[in-house]
């Protein structure tokens, strides 16, 4: 029984401590704020929408075969006979009551299975494309910095100038054209082959692996051009502080002095813009998934915009703003990891 309380008692302290620290306060902050967030981002999405001429029974209207006591009926039946305000209003209220996010006008299914379907592959690609990116551009601008100057730099800054002085759609079509030239070597349509279903669970990673290969390229381009000029910058100011000077006085070996001393402290910047880094990710894939066929939330959302597909453009929006504040989220945690001095109340 002691034993029993005794636990109980330290479960019971462990929580007080975990609720009332510093972190799970930030979060739930952050959480309050990206509610608010999201309310905006899809106001501001609905009204853009019924701002632009035309609907998506307006379109129907161009065929014949559709008689304008059909239109009506399915102007009634996607809730479009009633005002602004009614239609965001019954919106938000089964958001709220049911979990619907409606029902797509084109694909007349529930808008929510479509982004489920679709957002996993957005994500392997963003994510994928941040993980070349930071790989690519981290160590580059870290030999940059220490070779600054001298031929090395040079040549990177050159690589660095031009990749951000390319627009992404011109290096898609870059990546196009070499596709077409060395086909099959790179699959540019879609995100699985044809006996995709008939390999084994290997094979099916190789394969989705091997169409990501050109899109990811596509998306890392220009992301690890500035990011590498970033790292180049923040390390040279590190370099020039005097606890750097000092620890070389001390006679560390120069490795140590670089990668554990000034690293630590020139990285701080970089997991600050993690977040915008992502979201610029998910904002340049509308592109990178329209030019590769690939299956995912940015061309479902063009294709939505195209369509006035409301429900599906609002809550595509949406579930933009909800990646971009996880991304921002995870990178503030990560910047309290990597330095405890930070606090995040600042």
């Amino acid at each position: 029984m002691t034993s029993t309380r005794i636990s109980w008692d330290r479960s019971w302290d462990w929580l007080i401590r975990f609720v009332t620290s510093e972190t799970f306060i930030y979060v739930i902050k952050r959480i309050l704020q990206a509610l608010l967030t999201l309310l905006l981002a899809s106001a501001l999405s609905f009204f853009i929408m019924k701002l632009s001429p035309g609907d998506y029974v307006d379109t129907l209207r161009q065929n014949p075969k559709i008689s304008p006591e059909r239109i009506n009926e399915l102007k009634r039946q996607f809730g479009l006979d009633k005002s602004w305000l009614e239609q965001y209003g019954l919106w938000l209220w089964r958001i709220f009551t049911k979990g619907d996010f409606g029902t797509s006008f084109v694909y007349q299914r529930s808008v929510a299975s479509l982004l489920w379907e679709r957002i996993p592959a957005t994500l392997m690609l963003a994510i994928a494309s941040l993980f070349v990116t930071w790989a690519i551009a981290i160590p580059l601008g870290i030999v940059a910095a220490v070779k600054q100057n001298k031929a090395t730099d040079r040549i990177l800054q050159v690589i660095s100038y031009t990749g951000q002085g390319f627009p992404s759609f011109i290096t898609v079509l870059f990546l196009l054209i070499f596709a077409q030239y060395t086909t099959p070597l790179f699959p540019v349509g879609g995100m699985t082959s044809i006996d995709h279903a008939d390999l084994s669970w290997f094979g099916k990673i190789l394969d989705i692996g091997w169409h990501m290969i050109l899109p990811t390229i596509a998306l890392s381009i220009t992301s690890f051009a500035g990011l590498q000029r970033i790292m180049r910058g923040e390390l040279l100011d590190v370099l020039r502080q005097d606890y750097i000077q000092t620890a070389r006085a001390k006679g560390l070996p120069e490795n140590r002095v670089i990668y554990v001393h000034a690293l630590r402290n020139a990285i701080n910047p970089l997991i600050t813009l993690l977040g915008f880094e992502l979201a610029g990710l998910l904002g340049g894939a509308f592109i990178a998934e329209q030019f590769f066929n690939w299956p995912g939330l940015g061309r479902l959302t063009l294709q939505a915009v195209i369509a006035k597909d409301q429900y599906l453009v609002m809550a595509s929006l949406v579930m933009s703003a909800v990646l971009l504040n996880v991304g921002n989220l995870m990178a503030d945690l990560l910047l309290k990891v990597a330095d405890p001095r930070i606090r995040l109340e600042a």
